[in-house]
């Protein structure tokens, strides 16, 4: 309700045509492949955005003003035989309350993306049921970004669509392809991050999520002070997870969509005493010392 409520504002439109939840645009790169028909890419690509589009992931009555803005870009290393190997980067944003801005809430860089693909079959998604990996890839982080966008809007809101996430992968997991199972190598797979995403150790960072945006960002038009406290307050939430769980993919993968954001936040408009923001932030994201040292 919040968040109808809160687009409605937003954009002031008229529009009462509902629609699906997702506004996916898909690119797929084939510069690596010397084999296959360029046509052939070009039906991927249009058969993989009909599907991110035209599904209905959720119960709710979407307005156009609604949809999720997001980027699937699909990079194609090796093709043969209907048989693809390649990488996919899912980007997301949501806007910000009485603006024209958007602010970034995911960017993941999958490298196990193996997927069969034949033109013109149907793409039939069940939630309870492997089909296809490709199906079930798009699937899972289709569920991932709404799931997070709610998130952003109502605390712990996306609970229901991060479970359905997690129900994919533990439906995917005896298919024999890689990014499903804990048992791989790594902590950087779908199970590991859809597992962090709703144990109790990370409801710290899901709580920032929303701080940072409801109580920090969309409060900037109104009172720009204000906002940058509310920011502030949803990294000291952040930093509860560093003290348990150092250097996590959810806390790395949160600063490589915020870093510049925060930056950009807090070296303009109103001053505050940035002292201790500088070094909470140190602290949980190391790796970007040099970009904190901007903030003033």
């Amino acid at each position: 309700m919040m968040r109808n409520l809160f687009l409605l504002l937003v954009f002031l439109s008229t529009n009462v045509a509902l629609s699906q939840e997702l506004r996916a645009t898909v690119s797929v790169n084939y510069n690596q492949v010397n084999n296959g028909n360029p046509q052939l890419f070009k039906n991927l690509e249009k058969q993989v955005t009909e599907f991110l589009n035209n599904t209905k992931w959720t119960e709710n009555e979407v307005k156009d003003v609604e949809k999720i803005d997001c980027n699937f870009f699909i990079n194609v290393t090796s093709y043969g035989s209907n048989n693809f190997e390649a990488t996919l980067q899912v980007q997301a944003s949501r806007p910000v309350f009485n603006s024209t801005m958007s602010s970034p809430i995911l960017n993941i860089n999958d490298k196990n993306f193996v997927f069969r693909f034949i033109e013109f079959e149907n793409m039939i998604y069940d939630a309870n049921n492997f089909t296809s990996n490709l199906v079930s890839v798009l699937a899972f982080y289709s569920n991932l970004i709404i799931g997070v966008e709610m998130d952003s809007f109502s605390k712990l809101g996306g609970t229901d669509y991060l479970e359905v996430a997690a129900n994919i992968v533990n439906v995917a997991q005896s298919s024999g392809f890689k990014g499903w199972s804990q048992a791989e190598s790594g902590n950087n797979n779908r199970n590991f991050l859809i597992s962090d995403m709703l144990s109790n150790t990370f409801e710290p960072f899901r709580t920032a999520m929303y701080v940072y945006h409801r109580e920090g960002m969309d409060k900037m038009s109104e009172n720009v002070l204000k906002g940058k406290e509310g920011v502030a307050k949803s990294l000291e939430l952040l930093s509860e997870i560093q003290k348990i769980r150092p250097n996590s993919l959810i806390t790395r993968t949160f600063f490589d969509i915020k870093s510049d954001e925060i930056v950009s936040i807090f070296s303009g408009g109103p001053k505050m005493n940035v002292s201790q923001l500088v070094e909470t932030l140190n602290k949980i994201s190391p790796l970007n010392s040099q970009k904190w040292n901007k903030i003033r």
